[in-house]
């Protein structure tokens, strides 16, 4: 297959990409933390931490491990907290010292951080007091040798650090009670280290940076291998789509997606922090009113998000009254994002939502919007520099360009491979290095990318695909819908029908209304046959809607009505 995409390439966005720019994330860092030494890096509740405060204290942290804990190059080092100014700290302090940071949800459940902690042989661990419970629980039963304790106001003022502590402790009740002997305060082994003597240890980009496990969500997560040239190709490839529009040294990116996810890890941390920018840390981004009062203390630059977060902000009176005037960069990843919610954004913030694409596998950036849209079109923009895409059939065959098939993508961000799972990464990278991402895409005329849906979530109506993104697009430009979620339910006539599962805006609004909205736009076999209202859907940590779950509640649920039924 030919390329395209390139003929609509930008003329300011390049076709390749140096993945070599840096020989490791260490180099990168030290260079922009000297360039840009007095500029804000981070900021936290009202908190600013320097590139020369981070610096500091991150290589004080690498020292504390290296020598107090004595971790070698290479051992795993889990990282498990929300958006706060100690994971900066703890992330570039890991990587300095030679070690392999393993980012976990803080939301897991014990069960599910005893499996990473176990796959990934962690040897530390640093975590928040507010899911130490959860530790507490299954430490034993994992390799981790050493806890180092932080709380949500550790790094703040004194004063502010222990008034945040104390509430959150005593008066929201967010801190189970914990018993982790040994365990060391975040604060002590910053401060042991500055005694200490940091040593470099050499790297280059073949090094593993990350075991940036998959949410989970089809099956065991998996820890997909991502080395440091993976990583930085993919800081170069978003530099090479979205630098156009930044100023370096001058942006301020709000960073409400937690930084344990790889879009926010990438496209906010890396990418801004070689671009000497400041990341506006938001703790709790599901306290839509709180993250909204934040904002207006900031002229923030950028922003990204998922699709339900952007749709959150702009239902929230006070954010249309926010100054978007600095607003240059809207980044929407990690879900489809709707139209509806794009042109939305657009008439609310007067900047264009760009769709970003891309999966764990890939660190994660695959294509995006090209900076120079301006409007919606439904796609998910072009493949970003250096990077080959091809769609392929059920047996793996290349098709024609107008053709719907599988997306598979080749690159220097293209993971190694699943952390000791051989098998699983040969089902997913052929020998050609091809990743094969799952998802049924198809090219336009102009060579943007459209992505139909993953393949597990196809539904199959009577022998007709039908693709619950499709749907839930329809749907969500019903000004009455706030969420939308399509499956198939199973039927003895047609093998599948669709049912939608409803988040209301307007309580008016009935299961007819929905039915008859679907009529004007859509072909029979894909109109819902059955409609089911919600308070709200579930959703992964970062926004994302399972569909997975609501299949089986609902499997469940019929199951259980047939049984009856008998």
């Amino acid at each position: 297959m030919d390329k395209p995409w390139l003929s609509r390439y930008p003329s300011d966005v390049p076709e390749q990409i140096n993945p070599d720019q840096y020989p490791s994330l260490v180099e990168m860092f030290e260079q922009s933390v000297h360039k840009f030494a007095d500029q804000p890096a981070f900021v936290n509740m009202g908190s600013v931490m320097t590139f020369r405060k981070l610096e500091e204290r991150s290589r004080a942290f690498a020292a504390y491990l290296q020598n107090e804990l004595k971790l070698k190059k290479g051992d795993r080092v889990a990282i498990m907290m929300p958006n706060l100014l100690q994971y900066p700290v703890a992330l570039f302090g890991v990587l300095r010292a030679g070690l392999i940071a393993v980012n976990v949800n803080p939301l897991y459940t014990p069960r599910e951080l005893e499996h990473q902690l176990n796959d990934a042989d962690a040897k530390a661990i640093i975590i928040v007091s507010n899911f130490a419970s959860t530790l507490e629980q299954v430490v034993e039963n994992t390799p981790i040798k050493h806890v180092v304790l932080t709380s949500l106001g550790q790094m703040l003022p004194r004063a502010k650090g222990t008034v945040v502590d104390f509430v959150v402790k005593y008066v929201k009740g967010m801190v189970p009670k914990y018993d982790l002997p040994g365990a060391i305060s975040f604060r002590k082994a910053l401060h042991k280290g500055r005694r200490l003597q940091y040593v470099k240890p050499f790297m280059t980009g073949d090094d593993i940076a990350f075991l940036q496990y998959t949410g989970g969500t089809t099956g065991v997560a998996k820890g997909a291998i991502l080395t440091h040239r993976n990583m930085i190709a993919n800081v170069m490839q978003a530099k090479g789509m979205y630098a156009p529009v930044l100023k370096e040294g001058r942006e301020l990116v709000v960073t409400a997606l937690p930084l344990y996810h790889v879009f926010a890890l990438t496209v906010n941390c890396l990418l801004f922090i070689e671009m000497g920018g400041q990341n506006l840390l938001i703790t709790n981004p599901r306290d839509i009113p709180g993250f909204v009062k934040e904002l207006q203390k900031y002229p923030f630059t950028a922003i990204t998000g998922v699709n339900t977060l952007f749709n959150a902000l702009i239902h929230n009176e006070d954010f249309h009254e926010l100054d978007f005037r600095g607003l240059r960069l809207s980044v929407g990843g990690g879900m489809a994002v709707q139209r509806a919610v794009a042109e939305q954004w657009k008439k609310t913030t007067g900047c264009l939502l760009l769709e970003g694409y891309g999966l764990t596998e890939c660190s994660p950036l695959v294509a995006a919007y090209p900076h120079d849209l301006s409007e919606y079109n439904g796609s998910i923009g072009l493949p970003v520099p250096s990077t080959e895409v091809r769609i392929v059939d059920e047996d793996g065959n290349p098709v024609t360009d107008d053709s719907k098939g599988e997306l598979q993508v080749r690159g220097p961000q293209v993971m190694q491979g699943y952390w000791q799972r051989a098998e699983a990464t040969k089902e997913v990278i052929n020998q050609e290095g091809w990743l094969s991402t799952g998802d049924i895409v198809q090219f336009d005329e102009e060579g943007f990318l459209h992505i139909v849906d993953r393949k597990k979530d196809m539904i199959l109506v009577s022998g007709f695909n039908v693709y619950p993104n499709e749907i839930e697009d329809v749907i969500a430009l019903n000004d009455k819908v706030l969420e939308v979620a399509a499956i198939g339910e199973a039927n003895e006539a047609s093998g599948e029908v669709v049912k939608v599962f409803v988040v209301k805006k307007d309580s008016s609004l009935t299961k007819d209304e929905i039915i008859d909205h679907c009529r004007k736009h859509l072909t029979g076999y894909k109109i819902p046959k059955r409609v089911e209202f919600r308070e709200d859907l579930p959703k992964t940590n970062v926004g994302k809607i399972l569909r997975r779950v609501l299949r089986e509640e609902n499997d469940a649920k019929l199951t259980k009505t047939s049984e009856k039924a008998v």
